[in-house]
């Protein structure tokens, strides 16, 4: 899905996370892309076990690529 903010156009994807225990993981996971350069929006959601990322699009493959090395350090056995 994408949307356009401030004239950028900004893509949304929904990520599968899978062995993510608790849902202080899920908030430390949230708290560490949320500070990445490029995320526009970031929800985790413990229980459905899933992540809604927004990034623009031209930046969006880069950005993902951050967002999985900065899940494997906050929690190593989450997989995305």
């Amino acid at each position: 899905m994408n949307v356009e903010i401030k004239g950028d156009v900004v893509m949304k994807k929904t990520v599968k996370l899978q062995d993510l225990d608790c849902a202080n993981c899920a908030d430390k996971i949230e708290n560490a892309i949320r500070k990445l350069d490029g995320v526009t929006s970031i929800n985790v959601n413990f229980m459905a076990q899933k992540m809604i990322l927004e990034a623009p699009e031209d930046r969006f493959d880069a950005v993902l690529a951050e967002v999985k090395k900065l899940v494997k350090k906050v929690g190593p056995d989450v997989c995305i």
